[in-house]
């Protein structure tokens, strides 16, 4: 059985990969705490390769759910598991040990993911918001007691997902392109009637003006979000409060690329690049500092 140093440095492995973002945001936070949020991590992002890239992705979800069940049964000692996700139940129960952890959101997510083995398509932007929940905002509920373990889970709910769904609304705008190449199309029904072109522009790789207009529409409720988010994070301790506040920038930032690329998100893929990511935590590191200060 792998050492739980062993199944935390897989986890860690995950996040460094494929969200660089991430892994630089939570790097300044405490150990105990950085590997809680390296396992929600790899938890989270083993459940979303297997609607990716899952040979049966519906069977395998289930099975993933069931084996999330069993960890709770069994969280107080080590239970035996298929050696592919052994590490992050491992990784989890030092985790549900350590913080005070609720297993709903948990279950939210692979919910949130069983959307996308769905065709999925959204009346209105309230629905891509609650679709925003189940995979993004239900995230941010489960790291809300690694990062704030004093504050109550009421406190800090709205807050949390409010980010997660600021995040997903961030995804979606920047892979429209790639997402309908795989038939996935989570701009709303409701915007796209409203801005008849718009769609002729996601079907033919092209940018319009009715497309643009979609586009800002969805970012600004993003931008809503973000802020929301924002406005409780003196609720966060110090040593979390400069993670959460990087996290929210350097993902907000992406709307920002989208805009300079065009919005082209059909052919160019919008990121921040190294230059970029380090002034934003230099500017929110000398905020913070001032704040402490005055």
């Amino acid at each position: 059985m792998l050492s739980k140093r062993e199944a935390y440095q897989r986890c860690k492995t995950q996040i460094d990969k494929h969200s660089k973002t991430f892994s630089k945001a939570f790097q300044s936070l405490p150990t105990a705490n950085r590997q809680a949020v390296w396992a929600v991590y790899a938890f989270c992002r083993y459940a979303d390769d297997i609607v990716d890239e899952g040979a049966n992705p519906k069977e395998q979800l289930l099975e993933f759910e069931r084996e999330f069940q069993l960890f709770l049964e069994n969280n107080q000692r080590h239970v035996e598991h298929k050696e592919e996700t052994a590490y992050i139940w491992i990784a989890l129960e030092d985790v549900f040990q350590s913080f005070t952890m609720r297993h709903e959101p948990f279950l939210d997510m692979i919910q949130g993911q069983q959307f996308d083995l769905e065709e999925q398509r959204f009346p209105t932007l309230a629905h891509t918001e609650t679709y925003g929940y189940y995979v993004a905002g239900s995230v941010g509920l489960m790291l809300q007691p690694i990062l704030a373990p004093k504050r109550s889970y009421e406190e800090m709910k709205d807050g949390a997902v409010a980010l997660g769904v600021a995040m997903q609304i961030t995804n979606i705008l920047r892979d429209i392109g790639e997402d309908y190449e795989i038939d996935r199309l989570y701009v709303p029904e409701s915007l796209l009637n409203m801005h008849p072109k718009a769609m002729e522009a996601i079907t033919t790789k092209t940018v319009n003006e009715d497309f643009v207009m979609v586009w800002e529409q969805m970012a600004s409720r993003a931008d809503e979000l973000y802020e929301e988010a924002l406005r409780t994070i003196h609720y966060y301790p110090i040593y979390s409060r400069f993670s959460v506040k990087a996290a929210a920038h350097l993902y907000w930032k992406i709307l920002d690329k989208v805009r300079s690329n065009g919005y082209n998100v059909f052919n160019e893929r919008a990121y921040v690049d190294q230059t970029e990511k380090k002034l934003i935590l230099e500017q929110i590191q000398i905020e913070g500092t001032q704040n402490a200060i005055s």
